[in-house]
């Protein structure tokens, strides 16, 4: 008997993939969201699996929940330093120098 994909599985791909873009895009708020959801529905996945494991595969669901996990630490690394940045005011400070660049550029 041929072995089913879980429920979830491609909605965890998408997720997992997205977050990475979000965590890029968005000081990582939008990645922490994705990778929370893409993360439960994995865990979904595994329950439905443990019902009935002759029927499904699970390989394939690790490799997303691990993705998600990794998109997980790295937006939470972006948003801690996206605070820290806007906290100590650095955020200015970097934005006057790169204005500093384009004024220098466009002469």
């Amino acid at each position: 008997m041929q072995k089913q994909k879980l429920p979830n599985e491609k909605s965890s791909m998408i997720l997992a993939l997205t977050s990475f873009i979000g965590c890029c895009c968005t000081s990582g708020v939008l990645g922490i969201i994705l990778s929370l959801i893409g993360l439960r529905l994995a865990k979904k996945d595994e329950a439905t699996y443990a019902e009935n494991p002759e029927n499904y595969n699970l390989e394939n669901v690790k490799t997303w929940k691990t993705i998600n996990t990794i998109s997980l630490v790295i937006s939470s690394l972006a948003l801690i330093y996206a605070i820290y940045m806007k906290v100590t005011g650095k955020d200015v400070e970097q934005q006057e120098q790169l204005m500093e660049i384009i004024r220098q550029y466009q002469k």
